[in-house]
C-alpha cells in the first residue's frame, strides 16, 4: 500500500467521505477475545450446547436453524447471548473508525461510549422474534428509540445482523436470513438512514471475508447506489468468489494483515476521525 492510499483513506473518513464496513476479523486486534471471531469459531459454540446432525455441524445458519426448529428459538438467543457475553477493550482501530459492524459482539458500541457527538445504533432483527419489523433504534445509552428520532444523531452505528447489545437480537438462522434476503434486493431492510448516508461514500472493508454467499449478498446491497469504487484490506490468498467479488463491485484490495494496515493508519497524526454521518 503507497502512502497516497493511505492518506486517502485517512483523510476520507476525517471528511466523511468513507463507510467503514467492519467484519469478525476485526476482532484480531484485540489482545485478548473471549467472543467467537469467525463463523466457523461461532458455530463450534452453538453445536457444543445441542446436539446437531453431523453434515451440518460446521455450518452456521443451518445449525441455528435446527437448534431453533428443535430447541426453540429461545435456545438460539440464549447460546448467542452465551457465547458473546465476554466483556472486549476495543482495539485502538476500533476508536477510530465507526459505521457498520457486520458481526455480533459488543465492540463498537464500547469504543462508541465515549463519543462527544450525538449517535444511535440501528439493529438488524429476527422476524421469528419480531415479526414485520426489521429493524430496532437504540440512542447511545442503549434505550430503544423511534425510528424519527435518528434523524438528529450525527453518527449512525448500524448493524445488519444484529448485536449481543442492548437486547441479544440476532440474524443467524437459515429462517432469519431467508425473509432478509428476501427483500434487501428492493432495500426493505436496510434503514432509510443508512440508504441515504451510504449515497455517493465508498465503503472500506475491514476484518471481513466474502467467502460466503450471504457475506456477499449483505455487502453488495449495502454498498447498492453508493461510489462506484471501495477499498477492502484482505490478506493472502483469495477464493474464487472472493476475487470474482472484489473485480464485480470494483474493490480495490490492499493485502496486508489487518493488524498492520491499523498500525499504518493509527500510527500518524491526523484529524480526529468519524464516520459517515447522516447530514
Amino acid at each position: 500500500m503507497n502512502t497516497e492510499t493511505l492518506e486517502e483513506i485517512r483523510n476520507g473518513i476525517a471528511a466523511g467521505r468513507v463507510v467503514p464496513y467492519l467484519g469478525p476479523g476485526m476482532l484480531d486486534l484485540l489482545e485478548d477475545c473471549a467472543v467467537p471471531v469467525s463463523p466457523e469459531d461461532l458455530v463450534e459454540r452453538l453445536v457444543a450446547k445441542a446436539s446437531v446432525p453431523h453434515k451440518i455441524r460446521g455450518n452456521l445458519t443451518a445449525a441455528a436453524q435446527f437448534i431453533e426448529n428443535f430447541k426453540h428459538r429461545k435456545t438460539v438467543s440464549a447460546a448467542m447471548t452465551e457465547a458473546f457475553s465476554a466483556p472486549g477493550s476495543p482495539a485502538s482501530l476500533h476508536s477510530y473508525l465507526v459505521i457498520v459492524h457486520a458481526w455480533y459482539d459488543d465492540v463498537m458500541r464500547q469504543a462508541m461510549a465515549g463519543r462527544t457527538d450525538t449517535w444511535g445504533m440501528i439493529q438488524g432483527v429476527s422476524q421469528a422474534e419480531h415479526f414485520g419489523t426489521w429493524d430496532h433504534y437504540y440512542d447511545s445509552a442503549g434505550e430503544a428509540v423511534e425510528p424519527q428520532d435518528s434523524e438528529s444523531w450525527e453518527t449512525v452505528l448500524y448493524e445488519p445482523i444484529g448485536a449481543v447489545k442492548p437486547d441479544a437480537n440476532f440474524i443467524v438462522s437459515d429462517s432469519d436470513y431467508v425473509e432478509v434476503l428476501t427483500e434487501i434486493d428492493i432495500q426493505t431492510p436496510i434503514p432509510p438512514a443508512v440508504q441515504s448516508i451510504r449515497t455517493g461514500r465508498w465503503f472500506l472493508f475491514l476484518g471481513c471475508r466474502f467467502r460466503s454467499q450471504l457475506e456477499r449478498a449483505f455487502a453488495r446491497q449495502i454498498m447498492k447506489r453508493s461510489s462506484h469504487r471501495h477499498i477492502a484490506v484482505l490478506a493472502g490468498d483469495l477464493t474464487r468468489n472472493e476475487a470474482r467479488f472484489l473485480n464485480e463491485q470494483n474493490i480495490e484490495r490492499i493485502d496486508l494483515p489487518l493488524a498492520e494496515f491499523a498500525s499504518l493508519l493509527t500510527s500518524c497524526e491526523s484529524p480526529s476521525l468519524t464516520a459517515a454521518e447522516a447530514s
